[in-house]
């Protein structure tokens, strides 16, 4: 009976490893050199991406969103839609290659609602990722932080 339990406990700590594993890869933000971010949904398949907190003080006020169609299908580093505030515009950016599943349409009648919270609920698209391993090339958000800085 001793060592039924010990596989039991063995057995709770392995599914306990591989939750802890698995949650820290779910809660990954990847960061662009064009200041645009992406997180992974708990299945690993769909990003949401948007722009930074950097872009969007940069940018200042913003007045209009262009946003990507669902459906359209892109590369890494395609045009998929634009920001334009009082002060200039800026090109979004696809941080990786796949499928635009969701747009943001809150973000056609609130366009500021990026400026109050760019990785939160003013994310830009959701999209259906091809290559995963586009995402290794992308920046930590340690990584990021020192690069804004420079």
């Amino acid at each position: 009976m001793a060592s039924r339990c010990a596989e039991d406990v063995h057995d709770e700590t392995s599914l306990y490893d591989e939750f802890a594993t698995m949650t820290t890869r779910i809660m990954v933000k990847k960061y662009t050199e064009e200041h645009e971010w992406i997180e992974m949904d708990e299945g690993g398949k769909i990003g949401t991406m948007g722009i930074t907190e950097y872009a969007a003080k940069a940018l200042g006020d913003v007045v209009y969103v262009e946003l990507p169609e669902v459906g359209m299908e892109c590369n890494k580093g395609d045009t998929i839609g634009a920001v334009e505030s009082v002060k200039s515009a800026s090109d979004i950016m696809s941080p990786v290659s796949g499928k635009i599943v969701e747009s943001n349409e809150a973000l056609s009648d609130k366009p500021a609602t990026i400026n109050k919270g760019p990785e939160a609920e003013g994310w830009f698209a959701k999209i259906e990722v091809q290559d995963q391993s586009e995402l290794e090339g992308l920046m930590s958000k340690e990584e990021y932080d020192a690069f804004e800085k420079d």
